[in-house]
């Protein structure tokens, strides 16, 4: 028994079969799609929906290839796996887009672990997870968010890649492999004892993102939707404010380093040992300005106005959440100058107001008290923040990399542009090059005996720029290269160790140099005089 409904939707013809389609009745069927494919419809597209099609002979074969003839454009979905098998060991998959039915999967009674702009991520059971997407014809989503997360993979950026694509419910989902994980939110929640650990984890995911060059084209480019939320306030500023807003976001270059875009500690998973950076599909290049923006957002600015916020969406209230932003930054800048991190702070609000104004005007906030309410306080903060700044920008003064040799390139053009900005002479260039490259590849060569872990190298000038303080901080073995006895230079050639050279010229070309082991890492510091 077959059944076949053929009908035009939309400037696209839609059949949907079920049943068999065999010698017996392929005439019938192709009798039935007589009045929809017509030549007036012969050049439209053509979705055929298989999902109750239980069988398909040569003579069903031949129906579609007929189509094909006057319909180029064929996509057939939801075809089961035996179906799938027929379509392509006769080639209709190489002629076609052809897509497998999608298993079902069920959320009720699962957990919740992770929440972000686009989706919920839910356990299905004790090795895997769902990610389901908010937008229910989502696949080109579910596509793109594989290939970025691929993407970022392959860049060195530790993070679960879909396995899978089910339906749930009306949506679709995605499939990921995470053993036994839970969010950082679960466990601030959990174990508020450990917010020391969780943001040293956090900050060492972040800046490893922000230090991963993407080749050109490969990621969208956060400025240019930084500046559509401008223009869209422009109608909802002070025209002084508004054109002072499209200013600042202008004056931003553009960066082919990797912002992850809605960076906050749900989209933070631990599973055993290892932390893994989760919900991809926001990922994207720019200034780290767009990526503090929104972490401010996440764990305070939606909170500003409805302090329960936080609590709905995190887990945990607003006065932990503040914590650990403050926590955040301050390490984020390596710095405790609190004018320096409220600089910064306030320069990702201009950005972060910007957005939720813009997200609640979309979403009918200009139709309700609370709404309105919301929009004034956002607004009312954003246009003092632009009376106040005049750039966007701050100093970048540190840069994370894996430890391995093949980094330096990147570690010392970071160090170059740190210190030509200085007016450095060359020959003190020249030493704190070579003292640099050769501490670099000692934690390279040495400090991880595994895996190879980071390394954070952090550039400080005196206020009066008199010298300079270089500190390297990774989490190998604790060594002190301090303790090594100097190689004795006055022995012959046949007599001397070959190594010990590297440690010996940091020692004797640098003003001063100190170690010590905290927090679980290595801080190597070496200094030089500028003058």
């Amino acid at each position: 028994m077959k059944e076949i409904q053929c009908e035009l939707q939309d400037n696209r013809i839609w059949i949907r079969v079920s049943g068999r389609i065999d010698s017996g009745n392929a005439g019938a069927v192709e009798e039935e799609m007589r009045p929809v494919i017509t030549d007036e419809t012969k050049t439209l597209p053509v979705l055929i929906d298989a999902e109750d099609l239980e069988y398909l002979s040569s003579a069903g074969l031949r129906i579609i290839l007929r189509l094909r003839k006057t319909n180029t454009d064929i996509h057939i979905i939801n075809v089961s796996s035996d179906l799938y098998e027929i379509f392509d060991m006769t080639g209709f998959t190489q002629m076609m887009t052809i897509d497998k039915a999608y298993r079902v999967v069920s959320i009720e009674g699962c957990e919740v672990i992770g929440q972000g702009a686009n989706g919920t991520i839910y356990r299905i059971d004790r090795d895997n997870v769902v990610k389901v997407y908010n937008n229910e014809d989502a696949l080109e989503e579910i596509q793109h968010e594989r290939e970025v997360a691929r993407l970022a993979l392959i860049l060195g950026i530790p993070t679960a890649i879909s396995y899978d694509v089910v339906r749930v419910g009306n949506s679709y989902g995605s499939v990921f492999e995470l053993l036994d994980a839970k969010s950082f939110s679960k466990i601030l929640i959990n174990e508020p004892e450990r917010i020391d650990w969780c943001v040293a984890e956090y900050v060492d995911m972040l800046k490893r993102i922000h230090h991963t060059i993407v080749p050109e084209g490969d990621l969208p480019d956060m400025k240019v939707t930084a500046l559509n939320w401008a223009e869209f306030m422009q109608d909802h500023l002070p025209d002084e404010s508004a054109q002072k807003l499209l200013s600042l976001i202008n004056a931003v270059p553009h960066d082919h380093h990797m912002i992850h875009g809605d960076y906050h500690t749900k989209n933070l998973e631990l599973t055993g040992d290892e932390v893994l950076l989760i919900d991809m599909d926001t990922l994207a290049v720019g200034h780290p300005i767009f990526e503090l923006a929104s972490m401010y957002n996440a764990f305070i600015g939606f909170s500003e106005y409805d302090h329960s916020v936080i609590k709905r969406f995190q887990g945990f209230d607003l006065e932990l959440a503040t914590e650990f932003w403050n926590k955040s930054l301050r390490a984020y800048l390596s710095t405790n100058d609190e004018e320096t991190i409220r600089d910064v702070e306030d320069k990702a609000r201009i950005i972060g107001y910007t957005r939720m104004i813009r997200r609640s005007i979309r979403r009918h906030g200009l139709e309700t008290d609370e709404g309105i309410k919301e929009i004034e306080l956002w607004t009312k903060r954003l246009i003092e923040l632009l009376e106040q700044k005049d750039t966007l920008l701050f100093d970048r003064n540190e840069i994370t990399v894996i430890a391995d040799n093949k980094n330096l390139p990147e570690v010392m053009e970071f160090l170059e542009a740190q210190l030509k900005q200085k007016d450095c002479p060359n020959k003190t260039l020249m030493q704190i090059s070579v003292a640099v490259e050769e501490i670099f590849s000692n934690i390279s060569n040495y400090a991880y005996t595994s895996d190879k872990g980071t390394v954070t190298i952090g550039v400080r000038f005196a206020e009066d720029g008199s010298s300079v303080t270089i500190r390297f901080a990774d989490r190998g073995k604790p060594y002190d290269p301090l303790l090594k006895e100097d190689p004795d230079i006055t022995l012959s050639a046949e007599e001397r160790e070959i190594g010990g050279l590297g440690i010996f010229l940091v020692k004797k070309t640098m003003d001063e140099m100190d170690y010590r082991y905290e927090d679980g890492f290595n801080v190597l510091e070496i200094k030089k005089s500028l003058v």
